[in-house]
């Protein structure tokens, strides 16, 4: 059984009347509080029962052997998974352990979700200004769908040509969250800001020739943007906000209701 399931079980005897409410409150603390010691790492078994998602792994500086049986572990305990920056080789060795996940090339991403869900109304849409800032924006966008969100996508779309941008301006007001991803000069975000009334998300990326340092020019312009809405999340960091903008359509999905559906 599943923490939800258990909490859901103890909430029930607390309305019965069966399970005192310090018990109770002690029990789901319990609960929330598990995790697995695999020797190199301390997983968090109850990360879903808090914050509405399974612990996100993430591949870099580990080895592939421990990035499979971390995702192996999460995935026992929850149903899903994510890993983030990681290889093939990697993956090679979660599949073995889950033979349904699937490994995204473009944004470094393994995944595999068994849950139902909740199909959500809300869509995320992913902007990226270049096609270079496609690995960011596709971590993202693959982050925002495992949360279980729609997600839709527009691609080279950057500020030097901004006719390409103005042609889509439907399609960006018809998203609840956007997730804006540029290099360079980092003004894409700001700009897009101004045309909608949906948060948006900005993500400097290190995208950019010697005056772009490494995307702390681009990081600097979307902290001074002049436009309201905006937020700013650390430089090629695609899978914040991407997670970020998961949680803020789930807010407005709450609101609106969705239809459970297969994982």
């Amino acid at each position: 059984m599943k923490a939800d399931e258990q909490i859901l079980e103890i909430m029930e005897g607390v309305a019965a009347g069966d399970i005192p409410p310090a018990s109770a409150a002690a029990s789901v603390r319990s609960l929330t509080a598990r995790v697995e010691d695999l020797g190199f790492a301390n997983v968090d078994l109850e990360r879903e029962a808090r914050t509405g998602f399974p612990e996100v792994v993430y591949g870099g500086g580990k080895e592939p052997q421990q990035v499979a049986q971390i995702a192996e572990t999460v995935f026992a305990h929850s149903g899903a998974v994510l890993v983030t920056r990681t290889n093939e080789e990697a993956f090679a060795l979660v599949r073995e352990r889950i033979p349904d996940a699937t490994y995204n090339s473009l944004g470094r991403l393994i995944f595999a979700d068994s849950r139902r869900r909740r199909e959500s109304r809300m869509t995320v849409g992913v902007v990226a200004a270049g096609t270079s800032d496609l690995p960011v924006a596709e971590e993202a966008a693959m982050t925002a769908t495992i949360m279980g969100c729609k997600v839709s996508r527009l691609n080279d779309v950057g500020v030097a040509g901004l006719h390409r941008l103005l042609s889509h301006v439907e399609k960006l007001r018809s998203a609840s969250v956007l997730v804006v991803v540029a290099g360079m000069e980092g003004a894409l975000p700001s700009v897009v800001a101004g045309l909608v009334s949906a948060p948006v998300i900005a993500v400097p990326t290190s995208v950019g020739y010697g005056a772009n340092l490494g995307g702390i020019a681009a990081l600097l312009t979307m902290l001074n943007s002049c436009s309201a809405g905006v937020t700013v999340v650390n430089i090629d960091n695609g899978f914040a906000a991407g997670y970020t903008a998961a949680l803020i359509a789930s807010v407005h999905d709450q609101r609106k209701g969705g239809t459970d559906t297969a994982g």
